[in-house]
């Protein structure tokens, strides 16, 4: 682990005026029966050299596969928390607030850190004081395991510059942590661009920089983790956009409706497909693939800045497609539970 950094990060003109002085930041990983994976996090940690560390804190959300121990082993301060509703915004709240550095990376237990990001992190931030945030690249590590993590790594990329969200990879600063409130602890998901939209109700900005800043291993291997996946980013469009739906930033409002859109077509279409073949057989259901072919070759096309695969890219643009109905049954899930006055548990789509 790297030695401990006396060095406050205090203003901009410190890298101006004394370009040696490294800054110096927290550490706080999260994670929930991450195994091996969360080694590989610490070990990553442990190769940064161009910024100091402070501390490295890991949270705990009540694993039952030894991680807090493991993390213990690693030197870090391991913090277990047993909330009635584990979430990951409840772990990252627990750890910035424990921290003591005006600079928090937040990284999850599933993800390896590339040891140059810290510092261009932390240079974005010097060069403006509205920057609260700041992200890289974060992409698969193993994307040739299966055909799902192949097509979901194409879902982290987004083009550099100044965004309204991010991802649980940041570099955050405190004070702009502690004038927007933190994490939403009752969000099961969506908790980071959710806070991202307070803080920028508060004038800070959230940068994307074009920089790799962690390998993240989703390990996705079954059609039921994938769908798991999707039902709860349905969940989080519904939960945030429904929060926000009067307001002047109706945030995940044009997304939410989109997906009901979208969803509603294709379950439309294909039972109007099932109908039409009882009169004219195949046919019907051949013109209902062929129109999933050509909208799923637009979305290819459309993402083609993301990969020079063409391969991935088309199978990237089914994915585009048929995600929308495990997504709109989260949003359904959502509606129910709000029925029923009833909140959701974690929907965890990864196994040890």
């Amino acid at each position: 682990m790297n030695e401990m950094c006396t060095h406050a990060f205090e203003k901009n003109a410190q890298f101006d005026d004394n370009p040696g002085v490294q800054p110096v930041l927290s550490v706080v990983v999260i994670g929930r029966n991450e195994g091996q994976r969360l080694a590989r996090c610490f070990e990553s940690i442990a190769r940064i050299k161009t910024v100091g560390v402070r501390e490295v804190i890991y949270v705990d959300s009540a694993s039952t596969d030894g991680s807090a121990e493991l993390a213990s082993r690693y030197g870090t301060l391991s913090i277990t928390i047993h909330p009635e509703r584990p979430t990951a915004a409840a772990a990252r709240n627990t750890g910035w607030r424990r921290a003591t550095s005006d600079l928090i990376l937040f990284l999850d237990g599933d993800t390896v850190l590339h040891s140059d990001f810290p510092r261009a992190a932390c240079d974005a931030l010097s060069m403006d004081e509205s920057i609260a945030a700041v992200w890289g690249h974060r992409r698969e590590m193993h994307p040739e395991r299966s055909i799902f993590n192949r097509v979901l790594d194409l879902d982290w990329i987004y083009p550099p510059g100044l965004t309204e969200f991010c991802g649980g990879d940041v570099l955050m600063r405190r004070i702009a942590l502690e004038e927007a409130g933190g994490f939403d602890d009752g969000l099961i998901a969506g908790e980071e661009p959710e806070l991202c939209r307070r803080m920028r109700a508060r004038g800070f900005k959230v940068l994307h920089i074009d920089e790799p800043m962690t390998s993240h291993d989703l390990d996705i291997k079954h059609w039921s983790q994938y769908l798991k996946r999707a039902m709860r980013a349905g969940y989080a469009y519904a939960e945030i956009s429904g929060r926000f739906r009067n307001s002047d930033d109706a945030f995940w409002s044009s997304e939410r409706r989109a997906n009901v859109l979208r969803c509603s077509f294709w379950v439309a279409s294909f039972a109007a497909a099932s109908i039409a073949s009882v009169r004219f057989g195949v046919i019907p259901f051949a013109f209902w693939f062929t129109l999933l072919l050509a909208l799923s070759l637009r979305s290819a096309w459309r993402s083609r800045w993301k990969s020079d695969d063409p391969v991935t890219l088309f199978l990237f643009g089914i994915h585009s497609q048929l995600q929308q109905i495990p997504i709109f049954i989260g949003q359904l899930k959502y509606a129910f539970d709000r029925k029923r006055s009833s909140r959701s548990r974690l929907i965890e789509y990864k196994t040890n």
